[in-house]
């Protein structure tokens, strides 16, 4: 499944991400792709919030990764400063990935061939095009893609808090 929305702002790009995390389950991985400033981390502050956690989240470019604690933890990583996978394999990243929380990773590219197949890929990417309407000066795409039956579903339900992209 592959499917793109649109969203036109920061608070409905959180807004998307905070009906995501409502859906994640512990052992769940999103990866997430995009330039420097996409949206990334404003995707997790969202997903953080729908899972109940304190959206005080920040981007862990210089700890790799961040444990925010809650009924379910919440794993956020960030390999911006990687450049290799086995610079990724030596921070424990399975420990993570295989744990019992929701693993979400910035700049997953870094890692591609050690993601496991059963997650759900979201690209996040500026459009171009300007929307008068917006309050931003940008619109963010964001391409959701799995392969998973259960994170199928998860998309299918959360794409109707976005817009279609023109």
């Amino acid at each position: 499944m592959r499917i793109t929305v649109c969203t036109k702002s920061k608070e409905e790009t959180m807004a998307l991400g905070e009906e995501l995390g409502k859906r994640l389950r512990p052992g769940d991985v999103v990866a997430l792709f995009g330039d420097l400033g996409a949206g990334k981390t404003t995707l997790t502050k969202g997903i953080a919030t729908g899972m109940g956690l304190p959206s005080d989240v920040h981007s862990p470019t210089f700890t790799l990764i961040h444990e925010h604690p809650g009924p379910v933890p919440l794993y956020h990583v960030d390999l911006y400063r990687l450049s290799t996978e086995e610079e990724v394999e030596r921070i424990g990243i399975d420990d993570y990935i295989y744990g019992n929380g929701v693993t979400v990773i910035e700049w997953a590219d870094r890692m591609r061939s050690l993601l496991p197949t059963d997650r759900l890929d979201i690209d996040i990417r500026f459009e171009a095009k300007r929307d008068p309407t917006a309050e931003s000066e940008t619109i963010r795409e964001l391409t959701f893609e799995t392969g998973s039956p259960r994170m199928q579903s998860v998309v299918e339900e959360i794409i109707k808090y976005a817009a279609p992209c023109d």
